[in-house]
């Protein structure tokens, strides 16, 4: 998905992208059953430096998508940290209170978030878009119809915005030899949307057309690219495990916060 940023490429871009789903949704069901603060932190700070070891981007691209996934997981909280109860209060004004039990709580939600999000940046980051179709025909047995369509229509987003960005920089040319009052407001939208979406109505129109004279049917077929299972799933499978059982380790023998559940009134 993002190849052209790649500098460099790990044992995780060959990690079948089904072992990645699956234990993708292992560990986001692992983590929602974590109520362990520190527990949490230390899986989300490993998560963190496998994810940067192992993307093979450039820092200010995963730095990038990282800061994103943060600030996503703070505004998803703050609900529970300005309006939650508790009895250590830290701060009130009217009805928002920030209490040493809504603030845990709050940034709890966020760690789940972050280590989650941490995953999922690093299976975007050594994933390809074909790879993922091809792997869910041959492993999953997804009819080839329906993995070529979404694989088109993937590709046609790019185009969008292609056509969309060169569409406006002719509007601009256009507007400068007409009245302002025939392209204000809705009339402008007007003159966006409309030749965008018939153009590429169009292409798409073209496009399931050439795909059925190409024969893409549901019947039996080959495959250029194989995407088999290999020691590299099994070795990425350890390494989440890994991270799993040290950071059990070191929340015992090493607390940060020493909250071992935040679920409880009293911290």
């Amino acid at each position: 998905m993002f190849e052209r940023w790649k500098k460099r490429y790990t044992f995780v871009d060959n990690v079948n992208i089904i072992t990645k789903l699956f234990l993708g949704v292992a560990l986001f069901i692992f983590i929602i059953f974590v109520h362990n603060f520190d527990y949490l932190i230390y899986i989300t700070s490993l998560l963190f430096l496998f994810m940067l070891l192992f993307n093979g981007t450039s820092f200010k691209v995963s730095g990038t998508l990282v800061l994103a996934a943060i600030l996503f997981a703070l505004l998803s909280s703050l609900f529970m940290i300005l309006y939650g109860d508790g009895t250590h209060v830290l701060f009130k004004w009217g009805f928002i209170q920030v209490s040493i039990e809504s603030l845990v709580r709050g940034l709890h939600v966020s760690l789940r978030t972050i280590s989650v999000s941490m995953f999922g940046i690093l299976l975007a980051l050594t994933s390809q878009i074909v790879m993922i179709f091809y792997s869910l025909m041959q492993h999953l047995k997804v009819k080839p119809k329906i993995a070529y369509a979404f694989m088109a229509a993937i590709r046609m987003v790019p185009l969008i915005f292609t056509s969309f960005i060169q569409l406006r920089r002719s509007l601009k040319m256009r507007y400068q030899m007409i009245d302002a009052s025939n392209y204000r407001g809705l009339k402008h939208l007007k003159h966006l949307l409309i030749p965008v979406l018939s153009q590429n109505i169009r292409r798409a129109y073209q496009l399931s057309v050439a795909m059925e004279s190409k024969g893409f049917k549901d019947g039996p077929r080959t495959y250029y690219y194989k995407t088999p299972f290999s020691y590299r799933d099994l070795i990425f499978i350890v390494c989440i495990i890994a991270i799993l059982i040290i950071s059990y380790y070191f929340a015992q023998f090493f607390p940060i916060t020493g909250i071992t559940d935040v679920r409880k009134s009293q911290l």
